[in-house]
């Protein structure tokens, strides 16, 4: 289990409306003034999700409506007369919700996820959350597109590749759609030519009925509606492109200019663009940069068909990276239209930070996606190289790390040293040389030297820099701009310089340019700034003699673990070629093609998106984990910069992806849709989709194994189905500090058989605790071998998550089992007395009236709580007077600005259909708290009368006494320890913590010293 798995609050409603960081605003508040519902979406708008099945998930149980998801071993056909039927009766549903509340929907969901999204004040959303038949309401969400031959590098061209494997490049992909949500496409590039559709039903694609029609391999259709705009004609797609939509009422709504990009499926940025072509370019599609040759490039699976869903638009300055705009209601509406559609793949290009959690609005939409059939690759997001930056991390998808492959390098020479680094602008064979300045020592008169050691526009000094060299540093400004001040100030070339880990990019400079590592800056600027009249040189390709090594992580891919839900799954899941990727760009209707390099997970995940297609054009019924599992299993290790191996699963995950093998994987770790419900249930503790018996989220049948949380010992269960028969023996590498057993560590197998297995994780003397243990389980027999990366985090204790005691003095016995030995400090905070909140209509006996007419809403209550610095712990229970049918409450409690400025920076929430709730928040930020109260639904006779208490607990308050402190401990062995109390107020109940040494293992004391008032 993970981290945050062991929980004394339950929260539902899918992900909470705000978990995290979102921002509210509520406005200044009068305090006889109750104030609005803090549901803040920041474009005005918001994607409701109901409790019904989406058509690619419904398994029947409505009279009238028969099953629609697929059947095992099934494709999903949206098309079918029963899909349409309960698509019809999914829209009904969702109109009468939207008129409920007096909203009419802006784009509308069935086939991936139900529901709908519309523009709405917060009180409508928090209507809108409190209607039966609603399963959650999200505020959208703004992402962004998370942006160079790699198909030779992957072993895919030549004699033996893997084209030739699957029969050619005509196959490679046949009969497989490939679809591309991201920034739209360009028509006129020849990665994407193809022949007129034609009207006659065939082996090509076809126009029926105004949808492109394409029977795929496997035995099902991609339709697909033609659509036209200024931009756009019918004349644009052809046998290679068969889909083009855009979406683009959620960018609208939010006010976003369009006057900057196209509304049409026309791609104004060139992300979308590259991404397709990537993934599924023609084959060796001619391609040159700023007029220099570049031969030709493929995309990975070039026989494929691409289809794409525009719902990214490029801002006024496309060299800014967050000027664009992807809004969450358009995305979820083109996952829908995909899955729908009936693509095979989808490429998913965009993120929005560090995932918080494993159930999101899109995680929801792409487990549709994903029961329909449909294989999702998306990256993992550009804020490396810290921890816990990954994004997109549910299980029932793909994702991709990057790594560098071999590109055009270019050196630095200078005083007998050299640094290579990449370059397409030093003349090829040639060179530029002459005397070298720091940017940040030539200012221009009142410009600011950091901006001018970044060459910001019109920040140095002409007559320092003319016919000179000038070293910038990366950052903040875009990389073309800093060659451009270069040039403008006469320079006659530039180094590029790395100031932290990052990337090497080949752009196309204004003056010959090199981009070299970091790890090369000291020396150079202690060269340059510290001898008079320094001079190098730039030099075409590598002339240090050593060879760069590939494939390297990428400084910016983001890493693991991911904090998301208890952390027992394990991310990214893999890494492909990211850097410097040489793709196809954008254009306008009438103008010239165009190509460009471009680095990023952008650009990683369609190299594997591409091999999904690859996979499916030689075997058409594979599910979306078996081609996850033989991507995983069949990954070799990266390498550092020096050219050392790499093993590191937060980096790599299961490694660099093997084209060469993963069609003979051996061994496949296998889960689909009923095993998805199951983890869920097993995160959350609560039912959240279809029924389902829980499972610890470690137990999920990935090909990895994380354990979030461990202080004893562990084991996790695993299944594999063979597709190579033999007699397969279990090793294992890495995972210092603990012993792994796997049971039966030998097994011998038939193909198309299964064997279950189990590996059991038990702490030792040297283990080292807060801190992640990582390794690999491989399965060998004979050439086959089948590797599964491993990450465990031991921790200091597995303690009980709440011990409660009665009386104003008294005591309680608490066990634990020790992960550690020697002597352990029970670091203790309280006792505090929790203090009742009343609202306006307190009724006799402390209980708040809230006692309407019967109606379903009761109404929300707000209170205000101030939380002190110092604060360990803080406590909010509501209670109700009922445990009748019918009766519901929900607690949200809001981080607010001040009293003065209602703006919430977080919120946690507890939302179950229970009637008493409770927030507990460790180590909460000090200041001003919302504490709100939904009364959901009351019993029959109208009345729901509840009380809401609160304490914050601070270090010092002796009033709770641990013995013996510190505890005598060891490892592996249950140990115990007496809490005791005296003196203790009658009629009070109170709240107090134990926490483990420094440890985030936790103990919440809570204490009633008599009745309750």
């Amino acid at each position: 289990m993970g981290r945050s798995s062991v929980r004394t609050v339950a929260v539902v409603t899918l992900a909470a409306l705000f978990t995290g960081t979102a921002t509210a605003s509520f406005g200044a508040v009068p305090e006889e003034v109750t104030p609005p519902a803090p549901i803040v979406s920041p474009t005005g708008q918001y994607i409701v999700v109901l409790d019904d099945a989406p058509v690619a998930r419904y398994s029947g149980g409505t009279a009238g409506l028969a099953p629609t998801t697929p059947q095992k071993g099934k494709k999903f056909d949206a098309h079918t007369p029963a899909a349409k039927k309960y698509s019809a009766y999914l829209k009904g549903n969702q109109k009468k919700a939207a008129d409920a509340v007096g909203v009419t929907p802006i784009a509308t969901y069935d086939t991936a996820l139900n529901g709908f999204s519309a523009t709405m004040t917060p009180e409508q959303a928090a209507e809108l959350q409190n209607t039966p038949g609603v399963k959650a309401v999200y505020p959208d969400e703004i992402l962004h597109p998370t942006a160079v031959p790699s198909t030779e590098f992957l072993g895919l061209s030549g004699q033996g590749g893997v084209w030739e494997q699957v029969g050619g490049t005509d196959a490679a992909g046949a009969g497989v759609v490939v679809g591309v949500i991201d920034t739209g496409i360009s028509p006129e590039n020849p990665a994407f030519a193809g022949d007129a559709l034609g009207t006659t039903a065939g082996a090509e694609p076809y126009i029926e009925a105004g949808e492109v029609v394409f029977d795929k391999a496997d035995g099902t259709q991609f339709r697909s509606p033609v659509g036209t705009t200024a931009d756009w004609t019918a004349d644009d797609y052809s046998t290679k492109l068969i889909g083009a939509r855009y979406f683009s009422e959620g960018a609208a709504a939010s006010g976003f200019d369009f006057q900057y990009d196209y509304l049409s499926p026309r791609d104004g940025d060139g992300h979308g663009s590259h991404t397709a072509s990537t993934a599924a370019g023609n084959l060796d599609t001619p391609a040159s940069v700023e007029g220099i040759d570049f031969g030709t490039i493929s995309g990975v699976a070039p026989a494929a068909k691409v289809a794409a869903y525009k719902a990214c638009y490029a801002g006024p300055d496309v060299l800014v990276t967050d000027d664009d705009t992807c809004s969450g209601v358009d995305l979820v509406a083109a996952i829908d239209a995909a899955t729908e559609d009936g693509v095979d793949v989808i490429n998913f290009s965009i993120g929005g930070g560090a995932a918080t959690s494993v159930w999101d609005a899109f995680d929801d939409a792409f487990l549709g996606a994903a029961a329909a059939g449909v294989f999702v690759s998306v990256s993992a997001g550009n804020d490396g190289p810290g921890a816990s930056t990954a994004d997109h991390a549910s299980p029932w998808y793909t994702t991709v790390a990057a790594s560098t492959i071999p590109t055009y390098e270019g050196t630095v020479q200078w005083n007998g040293q050299q640094a290579a680094g990449v370059s397409v602008t030093v003349p090829f064979g040639g060179s530029v040389q002459g005397e070298v300045v720091y940017a940040g020592d030539v200012a221009a008169a009142g410009a600011d030297p950091a901006q001018a050691a970044l060459c910001f526009l019109d920040t140095l000094d002409a007559a320092k820099v003319a016919g000179k060299i000038v070293v910038c540093d990366r950052g903040t400004n875009a990389r073309v701009q800093k060659s451009q001040t270069v040039d403008e100030a006469g320079g006659i070339g530039m180094v590029l310089v790395n100031v932290t880990a990052g990337s090497l990019d080949n752009d196309f400079h204004s003056v010959p340019t090199v981009h070299i590592d970091a790890k090369h800056r000291t020396a150079l600027l202690d060269f340059v700034r510290g001898t008079s009249g320094a001079t190098l040189s730039l030099v075409s390709g590598n002339t240090t003699g050593v060879e760069t090594p590939t494939p390297v992580i990428a400084g910016f891919s983001s890493r693991g673990p991911m904090l998301a839900d208890g952390s027992d799954v394990l991310k990214p899941d893999l890494t492909a070629p990211g850097v410097a990727i040489l793709a196809a760009e954008h254009n306008g209707p009438d103008a010239e093609p165009t190509f460009g390099f471009k680095s990023g997970t952008s650009m990683s995940s369609p190299h594997v998106a591409g091999l999904g297609a690859l996979y499916l054009g030689e075997r058409p019924d594979a599910t979306p984990a078996e081609i996850k599992s033989a991507l995983m299993t069949t990954a070799y290790d990266s390498k550092n910069g020096d050219g050392s191996t790499s093993t590191d699963v937060f980096a790599q995950g299961a490694g660099h992806v093997d084209p060469e093998k993963f069609f003979d994987a051996g061994l496949l770790y296998l889960n689909d849709v009923d095993d998805w419900a199951a983890y869920l249930e097993g995160v959350f503790q609560t039912d959240l989709t279809e029924d389902a018996e829980p499972i610890d989220p470690s137990d999920l049948n990935l090909a990895s194994i994380a354990i979030g949380t461990l202080a004893k010992e562990q084991t996790v269960t695993r299944t594999v189905t063979a597709t190579t028969a033999g007699t397969y023996t279990a090793s294992v590498e890495g995972v210092p500090g603990l012993d792994v057993a796997v049971s039966p560590s030998e097994f011998t197998i038939a193909a198309g058989a299964s064997q279950q297995f189990t590996v059991t994780f038990t702490p030792t003397s040297e283990t080292a605790v807060e801190a992640w243990s990582t390794g690999s389980l491989t399965w060998t027999s004979g050439d086959t071998a089948v590797r599964s990366p491993l990450a465990v985090y031991p921790v200091t204790a597995d303690a009980p998550t709440e011990v409660t005691g009665t009386g104003t003095s008294g005591s309680a016995k608490v066990t634990i089992l020790s992960g550690v030995n020697g002597d352990l400090p029970l670091n203790v905070s309280g006792l505090t007395p929790f203090t009742q909140l009343y609202d306006r209509s307190v009724k006799a006996g402390g209980h708040s009236g809230n006692e309407n007419s019967g109606a379903a809403d009761g109404g929300t209550t707000y209170f205000v709580v101030d939380v002190p610095a110092g604060t360990t712990v803080s406590r909010f229970d509501l209670d109700a007077a009922t445990e009748a049918d019918g009766a519901d409450l929900d607690l949200f409690v809001y981080k607010i600005k001040s009293k003065q400025d209602w703006t919430a920076t977080s919120v946690t929430q507890s939302a179950t259909e229970a009637a008493d709730e409770q927030v507990t928040l460790f180590t909460p930020t000090p200041g001003t708290y919302l504490v709100r109260v939904d009364v959901f639904s009351v019993p029959a006779d109208g009345k729901l009368p509840w009380d809401l208490r609160y304490a914050n607990v601070a270090a010092a308050k002796p009033s709770l006494v641990a013995t013996p402190n510190p505890l005598s401990v060891t490892q592996g062995v249950n140990a115990e320890y007496t809490l005791s109390w005296s003196k203790l107020r009658a009629n009070t109940r109170y709240l107090g913590l134990v926490q483990y040494g420094d440890s985030a293992v936790r103990t919440v004391v809570t204490v009633d010293a008599g009745a309750r008032g």
